[in-house]
C-alpha cells in the first residue's frame, strides 16, 4: 500500500510536471539516495531538464564568447548559456547556493520562463535554501523520513491542464490562512491558487474544489508556516444590515455562494496537520543561521590570489603576485583580433587591458572563546557543564580546524585558563584544575574575551565568544564591589564587542531567565539562550547551532 506521504509527493510531482513555470519549481529536501532518484525519475516536464551546480559561472549561466569558434573564424561568435532558453533547472546541493547565484536564479524565475528543482541535502535545520529562492518555489517537499519500502513507482500523469475557474473567495481564504500561519509573503497564497488550479485540471474538473485547495495548502502553505497557530481575528460587531427587498432571492444567492466557498478553518486545519512536531526547533536553528554575520563555522571569507575556492577572474596586471587566467584573457582579447590583425599584422595580438588574473576565496581559521562564570555557589555545576561542552566541541574542531580557548572570571578578575588550542589532552588537563567561587566580575571577563578576540583576529583567525553566566554582575572593572557600576561596565564592554563586529552567544545558566542578561545580549547583538540545568551535550549543541555553519 502506498503511504500518504509518498502519495502527496507524487501529487506534487504531477503538478510540477504539468506546468513547472507557473509554480516556479520545487524545494526538495532529501539526501541523495534511491527515494529521491525514484521521485526525479517520474518527472515528465514540458521543459527540457538541465542540471546546474552551486558554483556555476556567469558565462555558463548567461552565455558568452565561444573562444574556439571566435579564434578559428576571426570574428566574434556568441555561445548561449543555461538561461538562454526556457528550461527546468535541477540544482544539487542547493543549501550551498551563494547569494549571487540565488539572485540570478530568482530573476530568471520571475521572468516566468524557467523553473527550478532545488535539491536540499542539508543535514541540519540551519542548512537551507536561500530565502530568495525558497519564496519563489511553490512546492516544498521533505522526503527525509520516507523509507524506500513506501516509495513506489507510480505512473506519471501525462495530461496537460486546461483553463480552470476558481471560487471568488479562494484567494482571500488562502491569504487569510497564510496570515494565520505567520507567512509574510504574498507570493505564497498566489502560488497556492496556481497549484489548486493545476490539481483540478489534472483530475478533469473545470472548477477548483475543496480537495484541490486542501492539497495546495498542504504543499505550499504548511511548509512555510512560522507559527503553529494564531489567535482568531476578533470581528467587530456591526449594526445588522437592513433586510433585503427580496428575501427569497438573497437566500438563494447566499446558499449558492456557501456551496462554492471552502471554509477557511478547513484549510487551516489541513495546514496544521502538516506541520512538523519540531517546528519551533527548526525555526530557531534557521533564525540563528540568518543572524550570523561576520563569523561562521568556517571563518570569515577572505580574498586570495593563491589558494581557496575559485572566483570569477578580474582585470589585472602581471606583477608577480597574481596568476594569469589564460582562458579568460583569450576570451577578453578575442573580439578585437580582427581589428588588431589589420593594424599589427599578427594573428593574435594582446593588450594590457586583456589580462585577467585568477581570484580565490578562502575561509580563515575560527577560534571559539568560552567565557565562563566561575563565581558563586552554583559555579561547580556551570563549570562541569562547560568542561563537557568544551571537550565535545574540541572533538568537532579536528574536522573544522577550529580552535578553542577558555576564560573564566571570578573574584575581581578574569583568567585565561586555556590558551587557543586544538589539543584535547591539554584541554582536559587544564579543565581538571578549573577553580570556582567568589564575586562576579562580568565586565572583566568581557574585556579579557575582547582582547583575546582582537589578538586572534590580527593573526587572521575569526573569533567568536560564548558567554556562560547567570548575569548577576557585582564587581566593577576597578575591582570594587559595586553592582550599579558593574552593570554599567558590563554594558560598555558589550558595546565594544559589538562595535568590533565579533560574533557572540549569551547563555543564561541561571535557574530563571535574567532580564539584565537579556539586555546585555541585545547590546552585543548576540542570540540569548536561557538554558537552566543544561547538560554538556545540550550546551555544545546550542553553541554549534548559534555560532557554527
Amino acid at each position: 500500500m502506498i503511504s500518504p506521504d509518498w502519495r502527496r509527493a507524487e501529487r506534487a510531482r504531477a503538478l510540477l510536471s504539468a506546468n513547472p513555470a507557473a509554480l516556479g519549481g520545487l524545494w526538495l529536501r532529501a539526501r541523495s539516495g534511491p527515494v529521491r532518484d525514484l521521485f526525479l525519475a517520474g518527472l515528465t516536464a514540458p521543459l527540457p531538464i538541465r542540471r546546474i551546480h552551486p558554483t556555476i559561472s556567469d558565462d555558463a549561466l548567461f552565455g558568452g564568447i565561444d573562444l574556439t569558434e571566435t579564434l578559428a573564424s576571426g570574428h566574434m561568435v556568441q555561445r548561449g548559456g543555461v538561461l538562454s532558453t526556457p528550461a527546468l533547472l535541477i540544482l544539487p546541493m542547493a543549501e550551498r547556493t551563494p547569494p549571487g547565484l540565488a539572485a540570478r536564479l530568482a530573476a530568471a524565475l520571475d521572468a516566468g520562463t524557467h523553473a527550478l528543482i532545488a535539491l536540499d541535502e542539508g543535514a541540519e535545520a540551519e542548512e537551507a535554501l536561500p530565502p530568495a529562492l525558497a519564496e519563489r518555489l511553490a512546492l516544498h517537499l521533505d522526503l527525509t523520513n520516507i523509507p524506500l519500502g513506501d516509495a513506489r513507482d507510480i505512473p506519471a500523469i501525462s495530461a496537460r491542464p486546461g483553463p480552470v475557474a476558481a471560487p471568488a473567495a479562494a484567494l482571500s481564504d488562502l491569504t487569510k490562512v497564510a496570515l494565520r500561519l505567520g507567512i509574510d509573503s504574498l507570493r505564497a497564497p498566489s502560488l497556492a491558487l496556481h497549484a489548486a488550479r493545476l490539481a483540478a485540471a489534472l483530475d478533469g474538473r473545470e472548477e477548483v474544489a475543496e480537495a484541490d485547495l486542501i492539497l495546495a495548502t498542504e504543499l505550499v502553505l504548511a511548509p512555510r508556516a512560522t507559527i503553529a497557530s494564531a489567535p482568531e481575528d476578533e470581528e467587530e460587531e456591526d449594526t445588522p444590515p437592513p433586510p433585503p427587498d427580496n428575501p427569497s432571492e438573497d437566500q438563494s444567492e447566499d446558499k449558492q455562494n456557501d456551496q462554492q466557498k471552502v471554509p477557511e478553518e478547513v484549510l487551516l486545519e489541513a495546514a496544521k496537520a502538516m506541520l512538523p512536531p519540531d517546528l519551533l526547533a527548526q525555526l530557531a536553528a534557521r533564525a540563528a543561521a540568518r543572524a550570523r554575520q561576520a563569523s561562521s563555522g568556517a571563518g570569515d571569507k577572505q580574498r586570495s590570489v593563491k589558494r581557496g575556492r575559485p572566483l570569477p577572474s578580474r582585470p589585472g596586471r602581471l606583477d608577480g603576485t597574481a596568476r594569469i587566467d589564460v582562458i579568460a584573457t583569450l576570451r577578453a582579447a578575442a573580439p578585437w583580433q580582427t581589428l588588431r590583425a589589420k593594424a599589427s599584422g599578427q594573428r593574435l595580438a594582446f593588450r594590457p587591458a586583456d589580462i585577467r588574473v585568477k581570484r580565490y576565496e578562502e575561509r580563515s581559521e575560527r577560534i571559539l572563546i568560552f567565557l565562563v562564570d566561575a563565581s558563586g555557589s552554583a559555579a561547580f555545576s556551570r563549570l562541569a557543564e562547560a568542561k563537557g561542552a568544551v571537550e565535545l566541541l574540541l572533538a568537532e574542531a579536528y574536522a573544522r580546524r577550529d580552535q578553542v580557548a577558555l576564560i573564566t572570571f571570578r573574584g575581581t578578575e578574569a583568567d585565561l585558563l586555556l590558551p587557543p588550542t586544538r589539543s584535547l589532552v591539554q584541554t582536559k588537563r587544564r579543565l581538571a584544575a578549573l577553580p570556582g567561587g567568589g564575586g562576579t566580575p562580568l565586565a572583566a571577563g568581557l574585556k579579557a574575551a575582547l582582547e583575546l578576540a582582537l589578538t586572534e583576529r590580527a593573526k587572521g583567525r575569526t573569533p567568536a565568544i560564548a558567554l556562560l553566566t547567570d548575569g548577576r554582575a557585582n564587581i566593577a572593572l576597578d575591582g570594587e564591589a559595586d553592582r550599579k557600576q558593574a552593570a554599567e561596565d558590563a554594558i560598555a564592554m558589550a558595546r565594544a564587542i559589538r562595535a568590533r563586529g565579533i560574533a557572540a552567544l549569551v547563555i543564561d545558566m541561571g535557574n530563571r531567565p535574567e532580564q539584565a542578561l537579556r539586555a546585555l545580549a541585545a547590546e552585543i547583538d548576540a542570540p540569548y539562550l536561557p538554558m537552566p540545568r543544561a547538560d554538556s551535550a545540550r550546551l555544545s549543541s546550542a553553541v554549534s547551532t548559534a555560532l557554527a555553519e
